[in-house]
């Protein structure tokens, strides 16, 4: 089980998913909400608990994060980026796997470019799991972008490292056990 996280101090979305070989099915998603009145610290609790309790609830073995992207408004992307270490606390007090992704390349790994707008991720994210409605809210959609996107990259290194060890196997083999193509 792969948990996928799109930060943000307002809504993080999340969305966790089962990955067999390469196919990928939603298990649950949703959006953990605070709101601009609350005191900063408070906000950032409530999203660290309640990532705990979805980490909990799931037990996801790896997690997909979206980088913070800093843009025009960095005072927008700091705000994000502390949501995003408070709900990476919450899967690290898990021991979980984490991997980190760019918006390009999730955009990349889910739709084939990293230009891709929101619209075109949500239909990909849709199409990929099969799901017969569009995902709501948006972040959770995102969220299992994220998701999609490290289980891609996870089985990408995973043939990476099989073919580097059956590199170093055949180099280490003399010549009469070495196969000729």
């Amino acid at each position: 089980m792969i948990l996928g996280i799109d930060p943000g101090l307002a809504n993080t979305g999340w969305g966790v998913i089962v990955q067999r070989g390469s196919l990928c099915r939603p298990l649950a998603y949703g959006c953990i909400s605070t709101t601009a009145d609350q005191d900063l610290a408070l906000r950032l609790k409530g999203i660290h608990d309640r990532m705990a309790a979805v980490v909990e609830r799931y037990r996801p073995a790896e997690v997909g994060v979206e980088s913070v992207y800093f843009g025009v408004n960095s005072q927008s992307a700091f705000a994000t980026g502390q949501a995003r270490g408070a709900a990476l606390v919450a899967t690290a007090e898990a021991s979980l796997l984490t991997g980190e992704y760019t918006p390009m390349q999730i955009k990349q790994s889910v739709v084939g470019t990293g230009a891709a707008d929101k619209h075109q991720v949500q239909y990909m994210v849709r199409a990929m799991l099969e799901l017969s409605q569009d995902i709501k809210p948006d972040h959770a959609s995102d969220a299992l972008a994220a998701a999609i996107c490290h289980a891609h990259m996870r089985r990408g290194r995973m043939l990476e490292e099989r073919v580097a060890a059956q590199r170093a196997d055949e180099g280490r083999a003399t010549p009469r056990q070495r196969r000729t193509p």
